[in-house]
């Protein structure tokens, strides 16, 4: 019925701090990478507000595939009270029980999902800028 509603409001809080994020940020930092024992590269750390960006598209694209699918199935219509289960009073508390339980169910893991993404990336950034030990000849043989 409304449970896209969750993820947008969700979408438009993280767009926001977002674009907060992004004008209080400073350089990112540069980090080198060893890319075997004789080259190396040196490359910027992902700054924060372009790992929020893919919680925000994570969110308005669900949000709007969801909001198409309740448009498909005549629940959104062009006129108000634009949700069909908003006439309604019995209809709006399943609407309302709706949002919050499918709803924020919905919001809460695909936030956890971007959660992991960023501590995967974290991880992988500090394993890139920290130094690769050279292994003794002695352990070689």
């Amino acid at each position: 019925m409304a449970c896209f509603l969750v993820p947008a409001a969700e979408a438009i809080v993280t767009t926001i701090a977002t674009k907060v994020v992004k004008k209080k940020e400073k350089e990112p930092k540069e980090i080198t990478v060893r890319l075997d024992g004789e080259h190396t590269e040196t490359v910027k750390k992902l700054p924060f507000s372009s790992k929020m960006k893919w919680l925000n598209n994570l969110l308005w694209g669900g949000s709007g595939l969801l909001a198409f699918e309740h448009l498909w199935h005549g629940e959104i219509t062009p006129w108000f009270p634009f949700l069909t289960a908003a006439g309604d009073p019995e209809s709006t508390s399943e609407m309302f029980h709706e949002m919050s339980t499918v709803g924020v169910t919905m919001a809460v893991f695909v936030t956890v999902i971007w959660g992991g993404m960023v501590a995967v990336t974290s991880l992988i950034e500090k394993k890139a800028g920290e130094p690769k030990q050279d292994i003794p000849e002695a352990e070689k043989q």
